[in-house]
């Protein structure tokens, strides 16, 4: 007999699918933009400051559930503003699949993050999907060549980007009380305040972009980034975390099959090693999540 997915999970199923899909071709708008002289930055404080005034209102409805939370929606803004304000000025400016294998890092610094932060025990699986990942990161920054020169800057703001991500996912399993409109309305909004500081500190005068490239940006705001989010957040609200986790590795899948065919970027044989590692190492912290919640474990 055939299984069946029940319809609430089937459209959780595939509303992280979507999400993969938009956030795993991120980097092809942003280059095009970036083409008619459109910075990472300027796009983010507009792309992204109009989702968050868009979402801010249905935020604003469940003001007396979180007019107490200020702290903790305080540091998802920072986590979550730097992961994706790093992320975007990296995918701009740098290779697409580097990148994301560096930001696929990510299960690495919530292991550590959640047992510092939350307690949570390091299990045998949790270990090896540990060393799985780091060493899919000296795979992916050169093998034995990986310290005969520095990083690039923007190999650290592809690898920050994970470690923030990894913060913003403890402090939202913090307050899984929250609302999904609370916690993205954050998370965007802190992504415009972060790259505006990106352009007040990193350029000498702030460029004024024209109509046409206002108009772009604002669209890409409204029809990229924002169903972007709220897919994505509609599915991990309504699966476990491990399955959700897995689910959202297509991002990293979409990302290098779109970046080889497309965008005419070449793997590396050390980066299909070491992404092939750092895949293994986010599935398997991606079931012991699963086990976790399915034996009761708070998350």
């Amino acid at each position: 007999m055939i299984a069946t997915i029940p319809p609430r999970e089937g459209k959780a199923i595939s509303a992280l699918l979507v999400g993969a899909l938009f956030w795993g071709m991120l980097w092809w708008p942003l280059k095009a933009l970036d083409g008619i002289g459109a910075s990472g930055s300027i796009v983010q404080v507009f792309a992204y400051g109009i989702a968050a005034l868009i979402l801010l209102p249905f935020a604003w409805r469940s003001f007396d559930a979180w007019r107490d939370q200020l702290g903790l929606l305080a540091i998802i803004m920072l986590m979550g503003g730097w992961a994706n304000a790093s992320l975007v000025t990296a995918l701009t400016e740098g290779s697409v699949v580097r990148v994301m294998l560096l930001f696929f890092l990510a299960p690495v610094w919530t292991i550590l993050a959640a047992r510092i932060f939350l307690g949570e025990h390091f299990t045998r699986l949790r270990l090896i999907s540990l060393a799985l990942a780091l060493l899919g990161l000296a795979a992916t920054l050169g093998g034995p060549e990986l310290f005969s020169s520095p990083l690039s800057m923007i190999d650290l703001l592809a690898l920050s980007s994970g470690m923030a991500f990894a913060l913003n996912n403890v402090a939202v399993r913090v307050g899984h009380h929250l609302a999904d409109s609370v916690r993205s309305a954050a998370m965007i909004g802190g992504c415009a305040l972060i790259a505006s500081g990106f352009l007040l500190f990193g350029a000498a005068s702030i460029p004024v972009p024209a109509t046409h490239q206002v108009s772009l940006m604002l669209v890409f705001g409204l029809l990229w980034i924002l169903p972007g989010t709220l897919v994505t957040f509609y599915g991990v609200a309504r699966l476990d975390a491990g399955r959700a986790a897995i689910l959202l590795l297509g991002e990293l899948v979409v990302a290098a099959i779109s970046a080889v065919l497309i965008g005419d970027e070449h793997l590396s044989w050390r980066e299909m090693i070491g992404g092939a590692l750092i895949l293994s190492a986010a599935v398997i912290e991606a079931r012991t999540e699963s086990v976790g919640a399915g034996h009761g474990q708070t998350v």
